[in-house]
């Protein structure tokens, strides 16, 4: 058998976390929970990963005393919450932004717009418990901002949210990802959403529910456009 032309990597034999965590603390950058670090993973180390978290998965699970190798409801258990994790819920951290096209704003358009609500699902970082919610978003355009696709926001709000942190945090990355696009006269944000790590546990509480908001720009200076914006949301 012909021996294989491709190079051996120098790093290849450390696991794939180990050499994306190496290539972010080269470059000086910060890896939180609520980071994109998708400018720093190679092609193939999504699927290394994923397999590396699925074999950590299931050390917990055999701490736990749980029979992995037995038990035919747990022995796949490892490696669907490792794609969970790596694929689905915490994927905003893995992949680029998605792709959204900007038009100008021809007609000069300069009245609020409100989009919402969005579903969103996020996870807090303390206890990776799932967060549950809706987004509205209200805008103040002016003759130079860029105007989005409706679906576009979605888009970004879910790219945002799909990674673990807090929800006051999570409003923020957005209101900077939006206004970095948009370059808009204002901006508001309003978040409501259910924590799990309330009501599963700790004081589970399930009828509470947490509300923030953020205001930038016109909606900061002029508290009468963000009451309209508010009683327009909350109807």
């Amino acid at each position: 058998m012909a021996e294989s032309l491709l190079p051996i990597r120098a790093d290849a034999h450390k696991p794939a976390s180990r050499r994306i965590r190496e290539r972010l603390e080269r470059a000086g950058k910060r890896f939180y929970a609520n980071d994109n670090i998708h400018d720093f993973i190679e092609d193939g180390e999504m699927d290394a990963l994923q397999d590396e978290v699925a074999d950590k998965l299931r050390g917990v699970l055999q701490s736990l005393v749980i029979d992995v190798d037995h038990d035919h409801n747990s022995q796949d258990t490892a490696r669907r919450v490792a794609k969970m994790f790596v694929r689905e819920v915490f994927h905003g951290r893995y992949t680029p932004p998605p792709k959204v096209t900007e038009f100008p704003n021809v007609t000069q358009l300069d009245e609020l717009m409100i989009v919402g609500p969005i579903s969103v699902r996020s996870a807090c970082s303390h206890h990776l418990c799932p967060i549950l919610g809706r987004v509205w978003v209200g805008v103040l355009p002016n003759e130079e901002s860029a105007l989005i696709g409706l679906s576009k926001y979605a888009r970004l709000v879910k790219w945002v949210m799909n990674r673990p942190q807090i929800q006051e945090e999570a409003i923020s990355q957005l209101a900077d990802l939006l206004e970095q696009r948009m370059h808009p006269k204002g901006l508001a944000i309003v978040m409501e959403a259910d924590h799990m790590c309330m009501q599963w546990r700790g004081v589970e509480e399930s009828e509470t529910k947490m509300t923030s908001s953020i205001m930038r720009g016109a909606f900061l200076e002029n508290a009468s456009l963000r009451r309209e914006f508010l009683a327009l949301k909350f109807g």
